[in-house]
């Protein structure tokens, strides 16, 4: 059983706001699989510092605007 990461993200909404960005157009642009950001926007999955960065930098946002750690 995978374990969820108490990390979550706005990536799905973020992905329709740019466009009905695909996951796997997503996938493409950060260098990663689809069923990496598939697991990241679960939440089963942190990406990397730098991957989060990239994401944030696709999306043309603040890293937290992406992803949010609660309190």
């Amino acid at each position: 059983m995978v374990k969820s990461t108490k990390v979550t993200n706005s990536i799905r909404a973020l992905r329709f706001a740019h466009g009905q960005m695909t996951q796997a157009d997503l996938a493409e642009r950060v260098g990663v699989t689809r069923q990496t950001v598939i697991a990241i926007e679960q939440g089963k999955y942190s990406p990397s510092l730098e991957m989060a960065f990239q994401i944030a930098r696709v999306f043309g946002v603040g890293l937290d605007e992406v992803f949010q750690y609660p309190d």
